[in-house]
């Protein structure tokens, strides 16, 4: 399953015209030259590749399913929780559902392309390390640091919304929220020291918490929508109708339909960000070959089910011009700004904003704990490919890159400085800044996934030796890679606009056009930079490295099929039942 046919290999390569020319081996370094035989294929013997060196090696600690409950519900935040009803109110619910709905496409088709890569090749530095092998070590670099500047930002920020969430019992006058910061980032350092066992465990739990209250809500709306709330009133699709489907932004007519829909694609993209959790977690999942798929076919269900589902009953029970959505849409957090609070007390309801309010500290926990894994994760994952200081790499005995934990940790301490006002917004604009590398992330791993699929085909290796592939290859990976570099470029077009009340009286935005698009030239300096100062060149179809770690990787997999399969020897499988929907929960 999934293994290379080292002689199909050969044969393929036999086959090209030419073996690799001075040019494309002018593309490797010392190192790698070293590894190539005569034919042009790689050998599985670089030492400083090794996977498994006990002082630098994850462990496989992440089971079945564990995998497949972060996979559906690990992504899941404030994003759609919160998030929607902003954008509701600025476009309207026909907007909101077409974005969400082309934006999950584009997840889904960026899930696909790196599961195709992870499936086949589950390494330890995850996706920055298969930006290394198989398209630019300046890319591997580029996106590894981006990523990890995107996530010990974002940590803190969460860390933040925690101790705003808490101020709904307990108000600021009477404790300061840098107390309830302390404590969360204790908690959080605590669960990822602790190991990937632990970690796995509780994120399990977590997710299965954010899952049941999604299905919650999403069932309450539609009983409400049907018109079994304590007003009785079928609302359908009332509101679409008056006060209309789609609100028009900064102009009249079509074109102002079309830029509020425009708009709505940011907060899309902004409730997506962080479903690529999977791709970090390959290098500890157990049976990854298998566990892979099966999470990114579920990704499309969480995409279809939660999101689209959401945004859809949304629209259909809160308008866009109601009085409590313009109120909620100024609150910063909590469940005073959620849009599914606004829906409940416009059909009657009172009572529930306290306990959806818990539901809301348990989501901002669970990102906040996941944000800081893949922050060490990924420095990491840097430091394994030789991009960072290699302490970074070193791991205890449970499997954790400690110093890369503490490196992380001790800089989601910023977090403190998020408690006085005056250093609020300056802490926004970081956030900004960095919500560009979330796109940038997807960019880089269908652009790999490209270089991927040309190294495979030049290099033999057939779909059907594959563990998985992306359902509409090289057609989803570019149509994917097309949308997402136009909302990069134009995710910030607001800021062009003229709007009457704007501070300091400008027609043009300045602060936020820098935040909003000073992460592109940053990302694009890091590749060019490291291209200049290590003089490397990309791989090309034949340089590509396919091969190195994988015969470890398969000794893994083989190892784990037959321990599971001699405990499993005489005990019976269940019923259909029991395997369908039990199984992978043991």
């Amino acid at each position: 399953m999934g293994l290379i046919n080292r002689k199909n290999h050969e044969a393929a390569v036999d086959a090209l015209p030419s073996p690799p020319s001075s040019h494309e081996k002018g593309s490797l370094t010392d190192g790698e030259l070293a590894r190539v035989d005569e034919k042009g294929l790689f050998t599985d013997s670089d030492p400083a590749r090794v996977e498994d060196d006990p002082e630098t090696s994850l462990h496989r600690g992440l089971k079945s399913r564990q995998i497949t409950m972060i996979a559906i519900g690990g992504a899941i935040g404030t994003g759609l929780i919160i998030g929607t009803g902003s954008a509701l109110a600025k476009a309207g619910p026909l907007s909101i559902l077409i974005s969400y709905s082309i934006v999950g496409f584009i997840v889904y088709m960026v899930m696909c392309a790196l599961g195709e890569m992870a499936a086949y090749l589950p390494i330890q530095s995850g996706f920055t390390g298969y930006a290394t092998r198989f398209c630019d070590p300046a890319l591997g670099f580029s996106l590894g640091y981006t990523y990890w500047f995107k996530y010990i930002i974002v940590t803190p920020n969460q860390l933040t919304a925690a101790a705003l969430v808490i101020q709904y019992w307990v108000p600021r006058e009477r404790v300061n929220p840098g107390v309830f910061i302390a404590v969360f980032l204790v908690a959080i350092i605590l669960i990822n020291y602790l190991g990937i066992k632990y970690f796995g465990e509780i994120e399990f739990w977590l997710s299965s918490i954010k899952v049941l209250t999604i299905v919650g809500l999403l069932i309450l709306s539609l009983v409400l929508v049907l018109g079994g709330g304590p007003d009785h009133d079928r609302k359908g699709f009332r509101y679409w109708r008056n006060p209309g489907a789609m609100k028009t932004l900064y102009a009249t007519g079509d074109a102002g339909r079309f830029l509020g829909l425009w708009s709505t694609f940011v907060t899309a993209t902004f409730a997506y960000l962080g479903t690529e959790l999977v791709g970090v977690t390959v290098g500890e999942a157990q049976n990854p070959r298998r566990v892979i798929p099966r999470a990114i076919k579920l990704t499309f269900w969480r995409i279809v089910v939660f999101y689209v589902l959401s945004v859809l009953l949304i629209g259909m029970l809160v308008p866009y011009n109601s009085t409590a959505l313009s109120f909620a849409t100024e609150q910063t957090t909590g469940a005073s700004a959620s849009p599914f609070v606004v829906a409940l007390i416009e059909s009657g309801i009172s009572g529930l904003p306290g306990f959806l309010n818990a539901l809301i500290l348990i989501f901002v926990f669970s990102a906040a704990n996941s944000d800081l894994y893949i922050a060490t994760r990924t420095l990491y994952g840097l430091a394994k490919e030789g991009n960072s200081h290699r302490l970074f790499a070193k791991t205890d005995r449970r499997g954790v890159p400690i110093y890369a934990l503490g490196l992380s940790a001790c800089i989601a301490c910023i977090a403190f400085l998020n408690v006085a006002d005056d250093s609020r917004k300056v802490f926004s604009y970081f956030v900004n800044l960095v919500t560009i590398f979330g796109l940038l992330t997807w960019i880089s791993i269908l652009v790999t996934h490209i270089y991927f699929v040309k190294a495979r085909q030049a290099q033999g290796l057939e779909k059907h030796q594959l563990s998985y592939v992306a359902p509409f290859g090289l057609y989803g990976t570019y149509f994917a890679l097309g949308f997402c570099i136009v909302i990069a470029l134009f995710k910030n077009f607001d800021v062009f606009v003229h709007v009457e009340g704007r501070e300091g009286g400008e027609k043009f935005d300045t602060t936020n056009f820098i935040t909003g698009y000073l992460g592109i030239p940053l990302y694009l300096i890091m590749i060019f930079g490291y291209k200049f100062l290590t003089h490397s060149k990309g791989r090309t179809p034949l340089t590509a490295d396919l091969v190195t770690g994988k015969e470890a990787i398969d000794r893994e997999e083989e190892e784990f099929l037959a321990t599971k399969a001699a405990k499993q020897d005489g005990k019976k499988s269940g019923g259909w039942f029991y395997r369908r929907f039990i199984a992978w929960l043991l």
